[in-house]
């Protein structure tokens, strides 16, 4: 008999306590929000008798290495089959119960589920491999008893998850080459990317991460290992790390999921902080099979689990839905027919549908970057910087400013409902912080896509970090934020002039006419790991021969 766990999230919260600068009632409510979600699906199993379909609830697969695999199985009662089947994936410190409702759904239509706890989560035995080479073979194996012991049709086979089994989902697809059809909710492309993307460490995810597999699972400690290592900016363990973090990148795998012709459905929320967008938009632009994308606001799992709960319009399981009846059943749905780049703009809540992506009617606008004059903001011209006279200006890493990305979690959850991160643009500490405006807007600029920015600096220390923000400013100097990015320089040679490239958060958001488009930039934001708590400053150049640029993909 499986013996059924709960999440507590005060525990984690009081863990996360003891390892940030967060007091453990802050870290409570920071995480309520998604944990709460969490709690919500996970302990107990809720299945609701049918005359529809028949539940196993003690199937007991071995795994790849003689590890016990813990699953449940739903079949439909309707017909002898064969059916075509979806396995259930669980999300990180979830287990096998997580879809019960969508796995009933899906059983009410035709479909065997089963819905498994990958190793080192709920009753599944081993260690937690974190979507590698043993989570891989467990789900052959899983797929292996599926049409040993139910009546699966071996040809109409999909996989899906949120989050950890969305990864192993993608990867397994392109592994075993039974998943016709993968459904990919909250996912990374690159899990260096997502954990380590611009040299920055994840910190508030992170922990999440690290700490719920403590408190929930049983992590490898390679896992706690490498984050703390990667945390701490250990260079020299850098490239271990790098090849184990590939290793469980589906961006690894695109071409083995373009061979088997894999047919995959994507979800994706731009206030992701766990796993940003851009990898995953990388992913899918390779992709040359059937594929779909939604992207919505929200923060990591949150538009699911909301829809999953009933709680919201559930768009994206509704589209997971069609996506299997159509390339496993056959059914014309019409979702082929679609555009397959439907994006929410953010705030808005209007959503866009394109061909492809990079979209090709949004072109790059570019804005070179022009010294501020004492305390007042600098400019984003469409000229480059001509003078006689090189400029610098300097900011220091004291303190923060009050360009940021919110609370952690609550601010990228809440943008689901309308409600933006803002900010005021003069309020930016000159010493600490510096920020660039366009002038007044003739008409709507309309962002879609990754924006990037080039910067000419000089660090006056051997670590340092810049946060970069855009902003929609107002008349009255307020700023709804846009999108960000980090990057960190964990070993540089202090004095020497650098050009920094790097892109901001993929985003859609429509700047209103009359409004400005705000670049501000400072030293730390609470979502990543600082590389020293040692003070340094870091200087802007602008010269002639070489410009800070600014460039954004607007329609």
């Amino acid at each position: 008999m499986k013996v059924k766990k709960a999440l507590t999230l005060s525990a984690l919260a009081l863990a996360i306590s003891t390892t940030t600068i967060v007091p453990a009632a802050q870290a409570e409510s920071l995480l309520a929000p998604t944990f709460a979600l969490l709690a919500g699906v996970l302990g107990q199993p809720n299945f609701t008798e049918s005359d529809a379909y028949t539940i196993n609830d003690d199937v007991l697969i071995e795994g790849s290495d003689g590890v016990v695999i813990a699953a449940n199985v739903i079949t439909p009662t309707a017909g002898d089959g064969p059916f075509p089947a979806v396995v259930f994936i669980n999300s990180w410190a979830m287990n096998e119960y997580e879809y019960t409702a969508e796995a009933q759904k899906f059983a009410e239509q035709g479909y065997v589920v089963l819905s498994y706890s990958t190793r080192g989560f709920g009753e599944s035995e081993g260690l937690i491999d974190t979507a590698g080479p043993k989570d891989m073979a467990d789900l052959s194996k899983v797929i292996d008893w599926l049409i040993a012991n139910t009546p699966t049709d071996p040809n109409r086979i999909g996989s899906a998850g949120i989050s950890y089994g969305s990864g192993i989902s993608l990867i397994g697809a392109a592994q075993d080459d039974r998943i016709r059809a993968v459904a990919a909710l909250s996912t990374w492309g690159s899990l260096v990317d997502s954990l380590y993307g611009n040299s920055s460490p994840s910190l508030i995810w992170g922990e999440v991460l690290d700490l719920s597999s403590q408190l929930i699972g049983r992590p490898d400690p390679i896992i706690t290992e490498y984050y703390k290592a990667m945390l701490h900016q250990e260079l020299d363990r850098l490239p271990e790390i790098i090849a184990w973090a590939n290793q469980r990148s589906p961006l690894t795998y695109v071409d083995q999921l373009n061979e088997n012709g894999t047919a995959v459905y994507i979800a994706k929320n731009w206030g992701d902080d766990m796993f940003h967008a851009n990898s995953v938009m990388q992913l899918f632009s390779e992709l040359n099979g059937p594929k779909y994308i939604d992207l919505a606001s929200g923060t990591h799992a949150t538009t699911e689990l909301f829809g999953m709960l009933g709680l919201t319009e559930n768009r994206q399981f509704n589209n997971v839905h069609r996506w299997f009846d159509y390339h496993l059943k056959g059914v014309d749905n019409g979702i082929n027919e679609e555009k397959p780049v439907q994006m929410e703009v953010k705030i808005s809540g209007k959503v866009e549908g394109f061909d492809t992506y990079p979209i090709a009617d949004a072109q790059n606008r570019e804005w070179y970057l022009h010294p501020r004059e004492f305390l007042a903001a600098g400019e984003l011209e469409d000229r480059p910087y001509q003078s006689w006279w090189n400029r610098t200006n300097r900011i220091d890493s004291l303190t923060d400013t009050v360009a940021s990305t919110g609370i952690p979690v609550l601010s990228q959850l809440v943008e689901d409902f309308n409600i933006p991160t803002v900010a005021s643009m003069p309020l930016i500490a000159s010493g600490q912080g510096i920020w660039f405006e366009t002038n007044r807007l003739n008409t709507p600029l309309k962002i879609r896509g990754d924006a990037s920015l080039q910067l000419q600096v000089v660090p006056r220390y051997s670590k340092a970090q810049l946060v970069a923000y855009l902003y929609d400013m107002n008349a009255l100097g307020m700023g709804t934020l846009i999108t960000h990015a980090p990057i960190t320089l964990p070993q540089v040679d202090a004095g020497k002039a650098l050009t920094l490239d790097f892109d901001l958060v993929t985003t859609a958001y429509d700047i209103p006419a009359g409004h400005k488009l705000v670049l501000a930039i400072d030293t730390q934001d609470l979502h990543y790991g600082e590389p020293t708590f040692y003070p340094y400053a870091v200087d802007f150049k602008f010269s002639s021969k070489k410009q800070s640029v600014l460039s954004v993909p607007v329609l």
